[in-house]
């Protein structure tokens, strides 16, 4: 399973997961999982999948630039 990180809500990590958000409890997402990460599920616990979050975060970059310059 596969989602990204979309925020934290006092004991929970709030995580869209296919196109919905779930809040999942904090002991179940690993302590270095930061806001628009791209995660995924291992062995029972959320973790950071950093080729995806790198890839996402040129992809929005590209789109932002594209924006600026129309």
């Amino acid at each position: 399973m596969r989602g990204i990180v979309e925020g934290f809500e006092g004991n929970y990590v709030i995580i869209e997961i296919d196109g919905e958000t779930r809040d999942v409890d904090r002991s179940a997402v690993k302590f270095d999982v930061e806001v628009g990460d791209c995660v995924i599920f291992q062995e029972g616990t959320w973790v950071v999948d950093s080729k995806a979050t790198e890839e996402r975060a040129r992809h929005m970059k590209k789109l932002m630039e594209d924006v600026w310059n129309d």
